[in-house]
This record gives C-alpha cells, structure tokens and sequence, in this order.
C-alpha cells in the first residue's frame, strides 16, 4: 500500500545542520557576537568585558577634557604643579621654595632673525623637569629697543601659570662701560609688582664683572663674580655665585653654549641658575633678576649683530 505525502510536506527540503554561529537542535548555546567561535586553548582567562572580566580599557584614552598632558607631549606646555602657600612668602614666589635650579630659555623671535630690527625678549622659566614654572616678557618701546640696543631700559614682568604677573624687574639707563665707575649698571626686583624686595648692583672692578645681590634695605647679601674673558666657543660661561666675603661659592649663573648657528644668527640664549634650596626666596628672585641683567650686559647682540667680546 502506498503512502501518499501532502502537497506541504512533499514540497519541503531536507533537514540540513544550521550555520555556524546559529543556534540549533544539538548544537547547545552559542556565543554572543564578537566573542571567540572557537574552544579556548589552555591559559585563556577570558576576554575583557566578558561575563565576569574586567571591563576594557581603551588605551590613550582621555575620561574627561580637562584630564592634564602626558609629560613630553609636543606642542603642549607643561606647568609646574602649584605649591601651597607659605605664610610670609610673596604671592607666587612659592614656587621657588620648591627648587634649587632654574632654566631659563629665551624664544626666538622670526622678524628680529629675519631683518634685524630688534624686538621685545621673552623667556620661559623651567624647572629641572622641564616644567614651566614662569613666563617673562620684555615691555619697552621700539624706539628705545632700536636706539639704545642691549643697554636700553626695560621693565620685565614675569608671569604665573595663571598669567598674574609674580615679579617685575626694572631696569633704568646706564652706561655700559666698565671705565665708568659713577654710572654703574642697577637693576630694581619687586615681588610682587610694586612691592621692593631687592636690588642687583654692579661693582666697579678693573679686571672682573661683579654684582652685588642686595636686600630691600640695600644690605649685601651675596656677591657675583664673571671670568675676566666673557667669551667661550662650544663652552658654557659661568659667573659664580658666592658669599659676601667672597670665600665661599654658594651657586652659579651659566651662559649655555646653544651651537654655532644659533650663537651665531640669533642672540637667543639659555641659561642656568643655581642656588641653595633654603636660600630666601626673595632673594631667589633677586638672582633670578641678575641673570636677566648678565644676560642684557654681555650676550644681548647690537646693531652689527655683535656679542660684547673681550677682557673686562
């Protein structure tokens, strides 16, 4: 006797297994998308974000934006963290109670490169980390920049991370030769703006540059002295920082040598300055002041784009 089958089940295919990753009778559970369609070999802890594993984590990957840089990162400044304060201490001077070195960096200007015309000096202020711990920046009129050249009068104001400006140098016109002993070169260091805290004095002397580092009541307090040659190739340059009796050597301002192309195109210079870590900081800023004083005196170029060379 012969069976007949119904037009529906006639018309269906035969039974065939399911692709892999579907779910299907005898095939168990399969795993979500995106996880291993394989048996996981010895070893294998299971992979992130997984039922039971640590969430992933994205590498590079900032949470918010005001997460701060990775240190080195190019085109970003890094500042210094902000201390806390210290009673008696000039507001934003804190800083320095925290280090016994200082950087100093002058950026180089592209129109004074290009044709000469004397422009504005600012400088960034950095600690051994290669954090920026300051801003200065030159205010002086053009004419003066220009006529006057490296012995022109200047205010420098030096700037937090916030752009409060921390400490103001002024310096009056004076003449620039040594032979002129009544004329001597000064400069004025106020911590905070219009708050005196000392002075950096030039000291008459046939043989050596000397400074004298001075309280707000004009009392020496440490003594600089220069080598008798400021002038070196593919050396630093150093002026010794030393006790009032001259005996003791206590820290150091150098003149970094920078290479022939930038020494020789570019009055852009890098210094180092070095100083007990107890010391004042007034009087930090007060040394922080005649480095920016050496600075303008011996390695600031003229008119004739020459450094000041010679025997002192």
């Amino acid at each position: 006797m012969t069976t007949r089958r119904s037009p529906i089940t006639a018309n269906k295919p035969a039974s065939v297994p399911p692709p892999h990753g579907y779910a299907g009778p005898g095939y168990g559970p399969q795993p979500p998308y995106g996880y291993p369609q394989y048996a996981p070999g010895p070893g294998f802890q299971g992979a992130p974000g997984g039922p039971g594993q640590p969430p992933y984590n994205f590498q590079g990957y900032q949470a918010s934006y005001g997460a701060p840089p990775l240190q080195g990162q190019p085109g970003v400044t890094i500042w210094m963290p902000t201390p806390p304060p210290i009673p008696n201490c000039p507001p934003g001077l804190e800083y320095l109670s925290q280090i016994d070195q200082i950087l100093i960096h002058q950026q180089i200007e592209l129109l004074e490169v290009i044709t000469g015309f004397e422009t504005s000096n600012k400088y960034e202020i950095k600690n051994t980390l290669g954090q920026r711990v300051y801003f200065a920046a030159e205010e002086s009129d053009c004419c003066t920049r220009n006529c006057c050249g490296p012995s022109r009068p200047f205010t420098m104001k030096i700037f937090d991370n916030v752009g409060q400006p921390v400490i103001e140098l002024i310096r009056p016109l004076r003449c620039s030769w040594c032979c002129c002993f009544c004329c001597l070169q000064e400069l004025e260091v106020h911590a905070p703006p219009g708050k005196l805290v000392g002075y950096v004095k030039q000291l008459w002397d046939p043989c050596l540059p000397k400074f004298s580092i001075q309280n707000e009541a004009q009392e020496d307090v440490l003594k600089i002295i220069g080598p008798c040659i400021v002038c070196s190739c593919c050396e630093d340059i150093n002026f010794e920082v030393k006790s009032t009796d001259e005996k003791s050597t206590v820290g150091r301002i150098s003149k970094q040598w920078t290479g022939f192309v930038r020494e020789a195109f570019t009055d852009a210079d890098n210094f180092g300055v070095q100083f007990p870590l107890d010391l004042d900081v007034k009087i930090k800023a007060v040394m922080l002041g005649a480095c920016f004083l050496i600075d303008f005196m011996f390695f600031e170029h003229g008119h004739n784009r020459q450094q000041r060379v010679g025997v002192w």
